[in-house]
């Protein structure tokens, strides 16, 4: 069992950066590879990235990549998304998760946080 709970969302300016924290209880967290998806008003849940247990593999969706990047410290049982470059499009709720391979399906992943809310003004 791994229960998720995410921080560090807010409202920031279109251009600004957020940190988003992902921590977890459970002590399969080492071996669990983390995604971050989002969903925003009205529209269906978006992979946005993935990292695998060791952290040696990332996947980001193509509208983030070269602004997000996520990373992990599995001593703090702790995923992190960093989130430069900020547009209008990035104002979601955003999710962490954890399964057992890395997918860019939510389908793939066993255990979800509460989510964080991120909104960007123009």
């Amino acid at each position: 069992q791994v229960q998720l709970v995410e921080s560090g969302g807010g409202l920031v300016q279109a251009g600004g950066s957020l940190r988003l924290s992902c921590v977890a209880s459970g002590r399969t967290f080492s071996r669990s590879t983390m995604g971050w998806f989002r969903r925003a008003p009205g529209k269906e849940r978006d992979f946005v990235a993935a990292i695998s247990w060791s952290g040696g593999s990332t996947s980001y969706a193509n509208s983030v990549q070269g602004r997000f990047t996520i990373s992990r410290d599995n001593a703090k049982n702790t995923v992190y998304l960093q989130m430069n470059n900020l547009k209008p499009e990035d104002t979601a709720v955003y999710y962490c998760a954890a399964g057992m391979y890395m997918s860019i399906r939510g389908q793939a992943y066993e255990y979800w946080g509460q989510g964080t809310q991120v909104t960007v003004s123009s």
